[in-house]
C-alpha cells in the first residue's frame, strides 16, 4: 500500500485531518456544556437575588407598615430589634435613613443612607427592585449645596464626605 513517499505523505495528512476533526468535535461539545453551565449559574444567581428581595420585603414588612402609618418611633424600635438579629443587613440601614428623613433628621439620614449603599450597591442600581436612586438624587440636589456652604465643623466635613460618596456611586463609581 505505501509504495512511495507520496502515499506515505497522503496517509499522514489524512491521519492529521482525522485527529483535527475529532478534536474540533470534542471541543465544541465541551463549549456547549460550558454554555449551559453559565446559563444555569446565571439562573441560580437570579433566583437567589429574587429570594433575597422577597425575604427582605417579608422581614421588614412590619417596619414599612409602621412607617406608612406615621408611627416613626415604633418603626425605629422595630428596626433596632431587627438590627440586633441581622446586624450587617443593609436594608435596615436604608429604612432607618428613610424614617430619619421623614423625621427631618437629615444629617443622620445621610449617614445611614451612605452606610446602606456601602453595604449593598443595589440601592443605586437603576434596575434593582431595591433601588432608591431617585431618593438619593433628590437628597443630593437638596443637601449638597447647603452642606458645601457651611463647611465649618468636623460633623459637616463627615456629612460632605458621605454626600460625595453617594454622588460618586450614582455616577457609576465603585468602592
Amino acid at each position: 500500500m505505501f509504495k512511495d513517499r507520496v502515499d506515505i505523505l497522503f496517509a499522514i495528512l489524512l491521519l492529521l485531518c482525522i485527529v483535527a476533526v475529532s478534536a474540533l468535535l470534542s471541543g465544541s461539545g465541551s463549549q456547549a456544556s460550558q454554555g449551559r453551565l453559565a446559563v444555569d449559574k446565571a439562573l441560580e444567581r437570579d433566583m437567589a437575588y429574587q429570594a433575597k428581595v422577597s425575604f427582605l420585603e417579608r422581614l421588614y414588612a412590619p417596619v414599612s407598615g409602621l412607617q406608612q402609618t406615621g408611627k416613626y418611633e415604633a418603626a425605629l424600635l422595630k428596626l433596632d430589634e431587627l438590627s440586633r438579629r441581622y446586624p450587617e443587613e443593609a436594608h435596615g440601614e436604608l429604612l432607618r435613613s428613610e424614617i430619619l428623613l421623614q423625621l427631618q433628621a437629615v444629617p443622620q439620614a445621610i449617614e445611614h443612607l451612605a452606610a446602606a449603599v456601602r453595604m449593598s450597591g443595589d440601592y443605586v442600581d437603576r434596575y434593582s427592585p431595591l433601588s432608591r436612586r431617585q431618593l438619593i438624587e433628590r437628597l443630593l440636589d437638596e443637601q449638597l449645596p447647603k452642606v458645601k456652604a457651611t463647611q465649618a465643623s468636623e460633623r459637616q466635613q463627615s456629612l460632605l464626605k458621605d454626600l460625595y460618596y453617594l454622588q460618586g456611586r450614582l455616577a457609576g463609581g465603585c468602592e
